[in-house]
């Protein structure tokens, strides 16, 4: 007689189909679970989950995951408890993630689970980190947030008996790498950022185990975990830097968009207080991107006509996206909030305070690597100058904020006075 849980593991799709595994929601263009083209290492299906709520599952139980909590996203820990971290930063776009797969009928799993892990692979101190990460991995290689959060879920989180990384299956790990889109042309050549160059490390590392075909673009939940991405950066950007105080409300009437948005609040609540006014302002920012993208999303499916997930890779261009005047007012935005948040006085001050911190932890590791805890000193003997700065990188990247700082602390028995 069979046991409690082999009934279960046997009658797992009829379990399935009435938690609202099946595909009846979803368009035809969406990723379909139940197609889904597996994992690296097999593993028997989940009774109760698809394979994209059981790869969102396995990523919130991260431990990369639960350090996000401490990690810049532009405000330093130091500085408020108000303040986005790459932690907030990541559930904003998932929700957003979510809302827009919502509306295109996409697998909402799916968008979900790529918005919690596109930050995986952040340093700490966040852009600042990032930059003098790869300054110091330059002979090496380089370094790429995107490729690093590759790397976690497919190396550096070692948490199963089985296998090393998360396992997560080839959807998850296809648009998790091609966040941005397409990584190398027909030819083969790399494209984007990494023209003329190589791809990075723990993307070319990977692609020897598994082909995520790098040359299509990814699924739609892919593309709308993207341009959430996008959307949260901007408008909680703003957010934080009104309430920090780098920004004034009256500043916003430089950005047409930001402007004709003050002045609907201003005409439709005089007098509100700034607390409740930046709300505002920020929460219609987020829907007219929102809708924006939804509208125009539809517009260029309505074009392509997509039959099948593999329409959508192949169609040669991005179906879910801005609309052209809404792209040239994002960027608008991002110009603004670089002037005036980015490059802020007060912001650079922080920022090249935390340079030295992670410049001198690369320089003392690379120089007595058995000054690492374990596991990192473990099995030194046996690595190159090249897996050395690898492993260095890797432990590094994975500090957060205050961990990077105590670190520097232990070793130079100082630290930065960042406030």
């Amino acid at each position: 007689m069979p046991s409690v849980t082999d009934q279960g593991l046997e009658s797992g799709q009829s379990i399935r189909a009435n938690i609202g595994y099946g595909a009846q929601a979803r368009s035809v263009f969406a990723e379909h679970p139940e197609a889904s083209r597996g994992r690296l290492v097999p593993e028997p299906e989940s009774p109760t989950r698809t394979p994209f709520q059981r790869d969102r599952d396995r990523i919130i139980h991260s431990s990369a995951f639960r350090r996000l909590k401490h990690k810049t996203q532009v405000f330093v820990y130091h500085e408020g408890d108000h303040f986005r971290t790459r932690l907030t930063h990541t559930i904003e776009v998932a929700q957003i993630a979510r809302s827009l797969a919502r509306a295109l009928r996409l697998d909402e799993d799916l968008a979900e689970c790529l918005a919690l892990a596109h930050d995986l692979g952040h340093t700490p101190f966040g852009h600042e980190g990032e930059d003098v990460m790869h300054e110091c991995m330059a002979p090496f290689g380089g370094f790429d947030h995107n490729a690093q959060s590759l790397r976690v879920v497919t190396h550096l989180e070692q948490r199963y008996a089985e296998f090393d990384g998360l396992n997560l299956s080839w959807e998850t790990l296809e648009g998790l790498v091609k966040h941005n889109g397409p990584l190398l042309g027909p030819d083969g050549a790399p494209l984007g950022k990494f023209a003329g160059a190589s791809l990075p490390f723990a993307i070319r590392h990977y692609a020897e185990r598994q082909d995520l075909r790098l040359d299509t673009w990814p699924s739609a939940e892919a593309q709308a975990a993207a341009i959430a991405d996008d959307i949260a950066y901007d408008a909680h950007d703003l957010d934080d830097g009104m309430r920090a105080g780098l920004i004034d409300i009256d500043d916003l009437r430089e950005v047409p968009f930001l402007a004709g948005i003050l002045g609907e609040v201003e005409q439709r609540y005089p007098g509100l207080e700034k607390s409740r006014k930046i709300h505002e302002i920020v929460r219609r920012s987020i829907t007219r991107m929102v809708e924006d993208v939804i509208a125009e999303a539809l517009r260029r499916l309505g074009e392509v006509e997509p039959a099948s997930v593999e329409d959508i890779r192949l169609a040669g261009r991005c179906m879910v996206g801005f609309s052209d005047p809404m792209a040239a007012a994002e960027k608008d935005v991002k110009r603004f909030l670089f002037a005036r948040v980015y490059r802020h006085e007060d912001v650079l001050a922080v920022r090249r305070l935390v340079a030295d911190v992670v410049r001198n932890l690369f320089a003392r590791f690379m120089s007595d690597p058995e000054l690492m805890p374990r596991p990192w000193s473990l099995g030194l003997g046996g690595l190159d100058d090249q897996q050395l700065a690898r492993r260095v990188c890797d432990y590094i990247a994975g500090m957060t904020d205050r961990y990077a700082i105590d670190e520097h602390r232990r070793l130079f028995d100082a630290a930065p006075e960042l406030g």
